[in-house]
């Protein structure tokens, strides 16, 4: 038995990988001018665009009121609202640390940050497959689960090739 065997079937990875392009439905509650700025956010900024994982749990927890079967909008509303907590605690919004944070969000911290270092952005150049990578593993345990890292790190042919494939690399 793996880690997490009792949490992750086939309906949990499911409704993951249905939530995880929700993980930044927030960001639409924030103004284009800080979302495309170029330069480094202010410190004014930067608590603007921390506000994006509350404005999209509050986002999907309105679609969870309206709707009557969509059981994956739970997950969707953890990983939207806490994906950018970090495994040490000095993550936002709450602060939350360790396994307080969900397993979900969790999961899409390792996957959020991996795709943030290797597409390039309007305020940074894409980095390396490989300095990625190395990012990842360093913040295992500060920033991530250990064992999410793990798992992570155990497939890095296949996070490869869907980076490839996806034209996130070269």
């Amino acid at each position: 038995m793996g880690i997490y065997s009792g949490i992750l079937t086939e309906e949990y990875i499911g409704d993951v990988f249905k939530s995880a392009p929700l993980h930044d439905i927030g960001k639409i509650k924030i103004p284009d001018s800080i979302l495309n700025k170029p330069g480094k956010l202010t410190p004014e900024e930067f608590d603007i665009m921390k506000k994006h994982s509350e404005y999209g749990g509050e986002v999907i927890d309105e679609l969870i009121e309206s709707l009557t079967e969509a059981s994956y909008l739970e997950i969707a509303r953890d990983i939207a609202l806490y994906h950018h907590e970090r495994w040490d605690g000095s993550g936002y919004p709450k602060g939350l640390k360790g396994e307080e944070i969900p397993l979900s969000a969790r999961i899409m911290a390792v996957a959020d940050v991996f795709d943030a270092l290797v597409s390039e952005r309007v305020y940074k150049k894409a980095f390396s497959f490989e300095k990625a990578m190395e990012i990842i593993r360093e913040e295992s345990g500060t920033h991530f689960d250990p064992r999410i890292v793990k798992a992570f790190v155990a497939v890095e042919d296949e996070v490869r090739e869907t980076a490839e494939k996806l034209q996130k690399i070269e």
